[in-house]
């Protein structure tokens, strides 16, 4: 994920002009909080978060199904 270096808010921020911060994510995607001066947290509109879950899934089942099939005769053998 690359993050805008105006889309950083501070907490304090965050907490006082949440609407801000929404407004924030809505025109560019993604605002990250920091607490501390440092990168804390990341708000992301839900349905890019939908997204992302989905395409997750999706690779871990095309990994699997790679390893699957490069050690298929190795799974055949201890399936005996």
């Amino acid at each position: 994920m690359q993050i805008n270096i105006n889309n950083l808010v501070s907490i304090s921020e965050a907490n006082q002009n949440f609407s801000k911060v929404a407004r924030m994510v809505d025109e560019n995607g993604a605002t990250v909080i920091l607490k501390n001066n440092v990168p804390r947290y990341v708000l992301i509109d839900y349905s890019k978060f939908q997204q992302d879950d989905v395409a997750d899934s999706a690779t871990v089942e095309d990994a699997a199904s790679k390893i699957l099939d490069k050690h298929l005769k190795a799974f055949e053998e201890l399936a005996k």
